[in-house]
């Protein structure tokens, strides 16, 4: 995916302030070392995720949930749903996992879990038949989305824009997926760009350690080497690190919330898996014990956010702030 230019960047107005976002997606269980499985359709998750959601609510932090088939055709997630998003700023948006999203035509397998490598009228039809289940479903189409897998191509945008949507969330900074045939980010900034009638909200991640400049092509160097990255991060040298509690240590997060807002990055961007509010479902919460860890993760975090003076932000206050369209 190529850098964005610097006229389509957002110019977030000096009211706005510096904020933060939490996307969930939120998702069907199935087991993460074995190949995808079409029938794999569980949702037994859902049931610990209105705890969850208050923990959050009661941080004054809303929930942007992207969902995706199995979710939006489970009458129970979606009451569950509805019952979080009346809140008043929580949404439900839409999440594409192919594999499990009809019309059924491609071979499920590893390249085609990124929905761009599909025809772009099966792109198209597996989009149309999920936005209007979700439709169904809340009685509104959803207006952001994201891809799973960050299965992301040149097409999607104009899908987007086609039915009605106004922001996309499937780009992780700094990350390249081409090893298994999917997109590649690392030209792709954390700041909220504009693709046409589409915002792009990036995946925030934060590059830190005294060489954190190097930014993806040091990672791909120290990849290279034995132990390379993990050497880099212990001597405080480099250590790539999204914002989400999965897989990424409290204190090398909290150093890149402490990284990304000294930098002068408006938007930070949060995600985790609706599966990991419940144990045993995601390789990050294998137990009661990982379950605790989450949320003092995101306690602790929380807190630093407001010590920065970071407040939250609804998908609401985001298109609010980032205004029209870019150039088409």
């Amino acid at each position: 995916m190529p850098e964005p230019v610097r006229e389509d960047l957002v110019d977030w107005p000096a009211e706005f302030g510096t904020r933060f976002t939490v996307f969930v997606d939120t998702e069907e269980e199935f087991d993460w070392s074995k190949p995808l499985d079409r029938a794999a359709r569980g949702t037994q998750a859902m049931n610990a995720l209105p705890a969850a959601h208050r923990r959050f609510a009661d941080c004054g932090v809303p929930l942007n949930y992207m969902i995706d088939h199995p979710i939006a055709t489970c009458p129970r997630s979606v009451d569950i749903l509805r019952s979080c998003i009346e809140d008043g700023r929580s949404t439900v948006g839409t999440q594409l996992h192919p594999w499990v999203n009809p019309p059924f035509e491609e071979e499920v397998n590893g390249p085609n879990s990124f929905t761009a490598n599909l025809p772009v009228a099966l792109q198209a039809a597996k989009l149309r038949v999920l936005t209007e289940a979700i439709e169904r479903a809340f009685g509104a189409r959803p207006l952001a989305y994201r891809a799973g897998r960050y299965g992301i191509g040149r097409a999607t945008p104009a899908l987007l824009a086609a039915e009605g949507y106004r922001l996309d969330s499937s780009m992780r900074s700094g990350y390249d997926y081409s090893a298994e045939q999917g997109p590649d980010f690392s030209a792709i900034p954390n700041h909220a760009f504009r693709m046409g009638q589409v915002i792009e909200l990036p995946f925030t991640t934060v590059n830190t350690g005294l060489l954190r400049r190097g930014g993806a092509r040091l990672y791909r160097t120290l990849g290279r080497i034995p132990h390379g990255r993990g050497a880099a991060s212990r001597l405080g040298l480099f250590s790539r690190v999204s914002l989400t509690p999965e897989d990424m240590p409290l204190n090398e997060a909290m150093e890149a919330v402490r990284v990304a807002v000294g930098e002068g990055l408006r938007v930070l961007n949060f995600s985790f898996h609706s599966p990991s509010v419940e144990p045993g479902h995601t390789p990050y919460v294998r137990d009661a014990a990982g379950l605790a860890a989450f949320h003092r993760w995101w306690d602790e975090i929380f807190d630093l956010l407001e010590r920065l003076g970071v407040r939250p932000a609804s998908l609401g206050d985001v298109l609010d702030a980032a205004g029209g369209p870019g150039r088409t």
